[in-house]
């Protein structure tokens, strides 16, 4: 999977959500291959948001859009007309000194002097991406707005830098000699997609007439080439030289996909439909909706019934290699495991060759006939794999440390710090939303000195609520008490509340002569400046849930230290053993609702275990920073990278059996 999110955030999933992470990468596998192959710099990020299911492939990388970006374009003039700064009735008049040109349709087909409203002309520059009208419509909302609408719901990268071929309107030079048009990021788009399903970028009316808009787009080369016909696809699409950009809504049986691809300095650079990128974007297209999508499996050809047009999968695409290999000359099929009209035609030609009634249905018959299917890869005789007699490793040593999963660990003494026994403890890796630790450890910490925090009101933003992974449940205006966030943030391991807790405290965590105006980014820094202090020399925090980073690292040593530190305060301790917690929270229009949270901690379950932390991404693995004591011992532990979330309980009940029996 790729590096995932913008705002910082990586999928630190509960076990509840393992099944999911699974069908994930079930994804990733058939996406993968398709993207490296490809002669250029793609970011994709696919969202089923119906079930929350998705993937990523540099999904946070900026990216040039070529006209993709007027979709944020369209939305801010919505946003624009809502809060009463712009009419979208309001009469435009085209002047000569208006056109310019490119893709469209003023012009070429219209005549200065001619009167549009506004709301044609985003209707023109998403259906036929008309860059004329590009231009009359950043001349009546402002060119910079978009930027700043955009970075008010949650997306920063993605802007418009200048109007259409008029370089010299930048109102972000620097950009613009780097990405020209304009820029965002896979998640982005892919973020503002789903606020325009679910109606929350602009009003219910305002979002069904986007919609409108884009389900008329008349690209239909990219990523709904790729789709069954008949399919209805909501997109923006855009394309210059090397650019080749897709992103959509695709609203499929399974619920609605939304759908980004950016490919940046491609080789290929033909404008025609076989143009390599075009084809990538399709393909990708093809992959998702079938992912989501899966046909019937009566017509996969294994379970007796025969196999016939409309089946797709590996039987299908053995059958089609199969075919290519047996009939002469070969009918070259398309390895694509779709059974349609070419690969029924070449059964028929099979069939009638071998004096078999011609029905294009691959029957027992006719597979008895084919013989032994062609695999992808050439495999070995039987035999020959029967007789081989293959080596085994010499058998295990009685000696040393319990044989455990995952990449490192660290055992320390509670009481003084000492580590016991260890395994790459001072191996910097990934360490997912045991991150968290640290998020809370500074909230207890400034609880320490000031209790009155505890009772401060947080207002839950749209930044975090629009936050991936594991979450808190929270939505946008919703309030809590810093109190309850501390369980909100630990026991369900709440991605969005890191990052309500961080807005919240950032600010009073900076130091005097610290500039920075996020307060997100300031309470990353108390994060580095905490660990600092705290003597944990291989840490480094990019952000405060654990969403991968390539510099977001710590050790299992690091994270003892901070753990044996934090678990000496009452409050942190508190929220760490709950192994649920209720909380009513109210909305921002007066409505409360109640909130479960459950403790992701399985280790809870078990008398004498007390904390502390979970996390599992794909790139960390499964990770745990526990504790517990025996006999009036207190240990401390924290496995990295477990090879899955059951894994990382049993490495460390076996890490804890073997200190308790060992340590003196």
């Amino acid at each position: 999977m790729g590096n995932y999110l913008h705002f910082s955030l990586l999928l630190c999933l509960p076990l509840a959500d393992v099944a999911a992470q699974q069908e994930s990468e079930k994804l990733s596998d058939k996406l993968t291959p398709l993207i490296e192959k490809h002669d250029g710099t793609v970011g994709v990020f696919v969202k089923n948001l119906k079930t929350g299911q998705y993937f990523g492939h540099r999904e946070n990388e900026v990216m040039a859009t070529a006209s993709l970006c007027k979709l944020g374009v369209m939305v801010t003039a919505y946003r624009r007309s809502e809060a009463g700064t712009v009419d979208l009735n309001q009469k435009i008049t085209v002047h000569k000194e208006d056109m310019v040109p490119g893709s469209g349709i003023l012009t070429q087909h219209f005549s200065a002097g001619a009167t549009i409203s506004l709301r044609d002309a985003i209707r023109l520059m998403i259906v036929y991406s008309d860059n004329t009208a590009t231009n009359l419509v950043t001349n009546a909302i402002g060119l910079k707005t978009t930027s700043d609408e955009m970075t008010a719901i949650g997306f920063p990268e993605t802007k418009i830098h200048s109007q259409v071929y008029r370089r010299g309107t930048s109102v972000f030079p620097e950009r613009s000699k780097k990405y020209s048009l304009g820029s965002t990021t896979a998640f982005e788009t892919v973020g503002l997609l789903e606020q325009l399903q679910n109606r929350t970028c602009a009003t219910e009316p305002s979002c069904k007439a986007m919609l409108e808009h884009l389900l008329n787009c008349d690209d239909d080369t990219k990523i709904a080439a790729g789709l069954p016909q008949g399919t209805r696809y909501a997109n923006k699409t855009g394309a210059v030289s090397a650019i080749r950009c897709d992103a959509g809504l695709i609203f499929s049986p399974a619920g609605p996909i939304a759908i980004c691809v950016l490919t940046n300095g491609n080789k290929d650079k033909r404008w025609s439909d076989d143009n390599a990128a075009v084809r990538l974007c399709a393909d990708i297209g093809k992959v998702v909706f079938e992912h989501f999508n899966p046909r019937d499996r009566t017509s996969s050809g294994t379970n007796g019934e025969p196999l016939r047009t409309g089946a797709f999968g590996e039987m299908v695409e053995m059958l089609q290699r199969t075919l290519n290999a047996r009939l002469s000359p070969s009918p070259e099929l398309s390895v694509d495991g779709d059974f349609g009209p070419a690969t029924e035609t070449a059964v028929r030609r099979f069939q009638e060759a071998n004096k078999l009634e011609a029905t294009g249905l691959m029957n027992r018959g006719t597979w008895q006939a084919l013989g032994t299917l062609v695999p992808e890869k050439p495999q070995p005789d039987p035999a020959v794999v029967n007789s081989q007699s293959l080596p085994r490793r010499p058998a295990d040593s009685l000696d040393g440390l319990p044989m455990v999963t995952c990449r490192s660990f660290a055992i320390v003494d509670a009481s003084s710090g000492k580590v016991l026994f260890e395994k790459d403890a001072n191996k910097p890796l990934e360490p997912a939303s045991t991150t968290k630790t640290m998020t809370a450890w500074l909230v207890a910490k400034l609880a320490a000195d000031n209790p009155a925090i505890l009772d401060e009101v947080i207002t839950f933003s749209e930044r975090a609520d629009l936050m991936r992974g594991s979450t808190s449940g929270l939505r946008t205006g919703e309030k809590i008490s810093v109190r309850e966030a501390l369980f909100g943030l630990m026991l369900p391991s709440g991605n969005d509340m890191s990052i309500a807790i961080a807005e919240h405290f950032g600010s009073r965590l900076v130091p005097a002569d610290d500039k920075a105006a996020d307060p997100f980014a300031q309470f990353v820094a108390a994060m580095n400046r905490e660990a600092a202090r705290l003597n944990m020399t291989s840490t480094h925090f990019e952000n405060p849930h654990g969403w991968p980073h390539e510099k977001h690292l710590t050790t299992a040593r690091d994270l003892t230290t901070l753990a044996r530190v934090a678990w000496s305060n009452e409050l942190f301790r508190n929220v760490v053993q709950a192994r649920q917690r209720g909380v009513t929270v109210e909305g921002a229009n007066g409505y409360s609702r109640n909130v479960v949270w459950k403790n992701s901690n399985q280790l809870l379950r078990i008398e004498g275990y007390d904390g502390i932390k979970t996390g599992t991404t794909t790139n960390a693995g499964a990770c745990l920073i526990s504790t517990a004591e025996r006999n009036g011992r207190r240990l401390i532990i924290c496995v990295l990278g477990s090879t899955s979330g059951d894994a990382r309980y049993v490495d460390t009940r076996n890490l804890f059996r073997y200190a308790w029996n060992r340590a003196k």
